[in-house]
């Protein structure tokens, strides 16, 4: 499916941006930045404790340690936590809590990575997500090279739900649809369009036309 991608460093605009998916979608992704991992700072822990989000959601962890934003949120309702291989982190003990939790695990692959390093993890989670983008802003430039990574993953691992976040455009959708994904998780595109719902449906009805 696609899935609006919410990146903000306050806490009221990311209210208002599920406020607003939430009249032309039933699920977002929500992106983490730590300012460590990445450059960048989103929401913190504290603005996000105490959330009770109105939609579903997934967590995309730019982070070098997501153990603490596991718990967070599970109270606030997310049904899956990516975070990345790169992390500076116990990435099995992270899958663990993150399951222990109630949640589907994901993985992240910047584009530089290649995936072969890390065959063991990839059978732990439920899903992983190739960054087309050297990831922390939106409106970063689209790394086209990812494709082909995708589609290789896609033949060694058929059964693996496999999501793409960055760059994502109306001028470069249809190839990355055509590479074999199952979500592609899109920001700047749908969230700062003149009407974002009508862009989510377009996006969507062409991705639906291509599966």
């Amino acid at each position: 499916m696609v899935i609006p991608a919410l990146l903000t460093d306050k806490r009221d605009v990311l209210l208002s941006m599920l406020e607003l998916c939430k009249t032309f979608t039933d699920y977002v992704q929500i992106d983490i930045m730590d300012g460590d991992f990445v450059p960048s700072k989103s929401v913190t822990l504290d603005d996000i404790s105490g959330m009770d989000f109105p939609i579903g959601t997934e967590a995309h962890l730019m982070v070098n340690n997501p153990i603490p934003w596991i718990a967070v949120f599970k109270k606030a309702g997310t049904k899956k936590i990516f975070f990345h291989y790169e992390a500076e982190c116990d990435h099995n003990e992270v899958i663990g809590l993150i399951e222990a939790a109630g949640m589907q695990a994901g993985l992240v692959f910047n584009p530089g990575t290649d995936f072969l390093l890390c065959e063991s993890l990839i059978r732990k989670v439920w899903s992983v997500l190739f960054m087309s983008v050297n990831p922390g802003f939106y409106g970063a430039p689209f790394i086209p090279e990812v494709l082909d990574k995708i589609k290789n993953f896609k033949i060694k691992y058929p059964d693996k739900s496999i999501s793409i976040d960055g760059g994502v455009k109306s001028d470069n959708f249809v190839d990355i649809a055509l590479a074999g994904v199952s979500d592609i998780c899109i920001g700047s595109a749908l969230i700062k369009a003149i009407d974002p719902a009508a862009a989510f449906v377009k996006f969507t009805e062409l991705f639906q036309s291509i599966k």
